[in-house]
């Protein structure tokens, strides 16, 4: 079986216990995809100076958060780890030319624990991460998702979390009106037509060809993942799977890439 390769928007943490669009797409959305053999997570948390794999066989459930509900702490997410399939994807992006490092103890960020308890709550299924390089840009992760992508082809999710917009002061200074800026809108629907049409070279230049994108994003890491996932696709070409905001200015649109 082949799997997909997606990008899916996490939000805030409270995305595992709190009820929203977004919160039942993804209940729902893992028995729709089927069971994969392993998830490989590109998370947006997981920033390394080169590619990095994690290849713990019980990897550690990281609450990389505060000032949240202790019922966010009190979650465990005791997946297993996937050290043969993380040391292969390690030996695909070196055989592509990437330097690429294994870390044996590395656990699991809540960019890939929060969506994958809503979509794979009986944490049957491997789980293993690959680290971003924010320093390197879009067409590095770009790279790094075509050199995955046989993995696919094993049963293999190739799993991108970010998020499609992430201006963090914005979300904590909005007015509380509820209404969505154009400024979030408007770049979440030209990425929308870029990733239907497959524009990449558009994407890849999105800081200077999207509208907004500087506002969006300050900083790249929760737009790289889009990245990876678009290069484990046959084409670059994807499908919009969910669409919805959270608090007002972070998109939670999710990504499929067959």
């Amino acid at each position: 079986m082949t799997m997909p390769a997606l990008f899916v928007s996490h939000g805030s943490p409270m995305l595992a216990i709190q009820d929203s669009p977004a919160h039942r797409f993804l209940k729902g959305y893992g028995a729709e995809l089927g069971k994969p053999s392993a998830i490989l997570s590109v998370s947006a948390h997981w920033e390394a100076v080169q590619p990095t794999v994690s290849t713990a066989e019980r990897p550690a459930t990281i609450h990389d958060f505060g000032r949240f509900p202790q019922a966010l702490f009190d979650i465990d997410y005791p997946a297993p780890g996937a050290p043969e399939i993380a040391a292969k994807a390690a030996g695909l992006l070196r055989a592509a030319g990437l330097e690429a490092a294994t870390d044996p103890g590395h656990g699991l960020d809540h960019g890939s624990w929060v969506p994958l308890s809503l979509m794979y709550p009986a944490t049957d299924v491997p789980v293993f991460q690959l680290s971003v390089q924010t320093c390197h840009g879009p067409a590095h992760h770009l790279a790094l998702g075509q050199a995955l992508r046989s993995l696919r082809e094993e049963n293999v999710l190739i799993f991108g979390s970010g998020s499609l917009t992430h201006n963090l002061r914005a979300f904590f200074t909005q007015d509380g009106s509820g209404e969505t800026p154009d400024w979030v809108t408007e770049f979440a629907d030209w990425t929308e037509r870029a990733i239907a049409e497959g524009r990449t070279g558009d994407l890849l230049a999105y800081r200077e060809k999207a509208p907004h994108a500087v506002q969006n994003h300050p900083t790249e890491e929760h737009f790289l993942p889009l990245f990876a996932a678009m290069g484990a696709g046959s084409d670059g070409r994807g499908r919009r799977v969910h669409q919805s905001i959270d608090g007002g200015v972070l998109a939670m649109d999710m990504y499929r890439f067959d």
